[in-house]
């Protein structure tokens, strides 16, 4: 192998590349103007839609109560609340969006202190519904502070302390730092980022440089060069891992920008994440090795194809494999131990995401690492067996 060569097969890839008005488009002109451009619309969409829902006049229907004309009339002067004449279908007119509860109240609940048996309010909402959630908390709030008011009566009116019904409180506070808690609610979400990037930004590269080239027919020009196909190789490879690196680059100073730039005062206290310079040196060192692995196996795969649409429907399926890890490792509750940290793509976002909360486990980013480094020469040393068989370079 010499290093020479390989160099002088990737400046000629490099500078072919940056001709190449497709190759530029995906890796650089969509990751800086899409992704400010999906930030502001998420961030105008979340907007809108949470102030229309904080300041809608919800519509609520009431069964019962009708000997309870306290609760109905404190009910009725709830500030974003309308009662409407019960109907028989309201828990289907909840479930169409029509309304936005159903509250359920038992007889005599305006005398429930005086008697000796437990009554129950029951609220009917729609889950996972903005609207329908916000009025289920403000419904919930209210007769939560009106059983407290009633209990609180009936004890004054037979001599006694309301504080009996709060002997002790408890208070309940989050010790971690703010950056902490964000990190653990967004910090698995950048590495997911940053693995969905490099994998797109080698794809279309890594099939130009092996099926496109079968395509032109200018494969055999380069073969029949001084130079050796491991060093091919090493030089195409290089200029894939290179795609790969700037696309991940520049989608995350553009998701950063977009970030800092385009989302409301509210969101970016809510997202509020810190990450340091030595923080993002160490993902980046860790997720060095995992742009190896895809580019060499991006490479591997493509050169089984005979033209750059057959080198799609190979490559397109290979999104879910690093997509499906990189999504395990976002989700809350998934851990980083010695099992996780043998399985590929799903170990770099785990340990990526522990990085980014501030916590360092040396011992198992060492694994990491090194199981990653031992995945990525495999991959590199299939491209390169892949590249001396002259039955998959020279297909029929």
């Amino acid at each position: 192998m010499s290093l020479r060569n390989s160099l002088i097969v990737y400046r000629k890839e490099l500078r072919d590349m940056l001709r190449d008005k497709r190759t530029i488009r995906s890796m650089v002109i969509i990751p800086v103007i899409a992704f400010p451009l999906l930030f502001w619309g998420i961030s105008k969409v979340m907007t809108s839609v949470m102030g229309e829902a904080a300041t809608e006049t919800a519509p609520i229907m009431v069964n019962g109560g009708t000997n309870s004309p306290k609760v109905l009339a404190a009910l009725r002067k709830l500030p974003g609340i309308q009662l409407l004449p019960y109907q028989d279908d309201a828990k289907q007119e909840v479930s169409d969006k029509k309304i936005r509860a159903v509250v359920e109240i038992p007889n005599g609940i305006d005398t429930v202190a005086t008697g000796s048996q437990s009554k129950q309010v029951s609220i009917g909402y729609y889950e996972n519904d903005v609207k329908s959630e916000m009025t289920r908390d403000k419904l919930q709030k209210f007769f939560d502070d009106y059983r407290d008011g009633v209990a609180r009566a009936a004890l004054i009116a037979r001599g006694m302390s309301p504080e009996i019904l709060e002997p002790f409180k408890v208070q309940v506070k989050n010790v971690a730092p703010p950056a902490k808690v964000s990190a653990a609610i967004f910090g698995g979400w950048i590495p997911y980022l940053i693995i969905i990037f490099s994998f797109t930004g080698a794809m279309y590269p890594a099939m130009d440089l092996t099926a496109g080239e079968k395509e032109r027919g200018t494969l055999e020009t380069i073969l029949s060069s001084p130079v050796s196909r491991t060093d091919l190789v090493i030089g195409k490879f290089l200029m894939v891992m290179t795609a790969s690196v700037v696309t991940a680059v520049l989608s995350l100073a553009s998701v950063g920008f977009a970030g800092r730039h385009m989302m409301s005062g509210a969101q970016q206290q809510t997202m509020n994440l810190s990450i340091s310079p030595s923080t993002v040196i160490a993902v980046a060192v860790i997720l060095l090795p995992l742009t190896v692995l895809f580019a060499s196996m991006l490479l591997a795969v493509a050169l089984l194809a005979k033209s750059y649409r057959e080198a799609q429907t190979y490559v397109s399926p290979l999104v879910f494999v690093a997509i499906a890890p990189a999504i395990i490792g976002a989700l809350p509750g998934v851990e980083l131990n010695w099992k996780t940290a043998l399985v590929p793509i799903l170990n770099t976002s785990l340990v990526s995401k522990e990085v980014i909360g501030g916590t360092y486990h040396w011992t198992t980013m060492l694994m990491v690492f090194g199981m990653t480094c031992v995945y990525a020469a495999i991959s590199l040393g299939a491209a390169i067996y892949m590249f001396n068989r002259e039955d998959v370079l020279f297909r029929t």
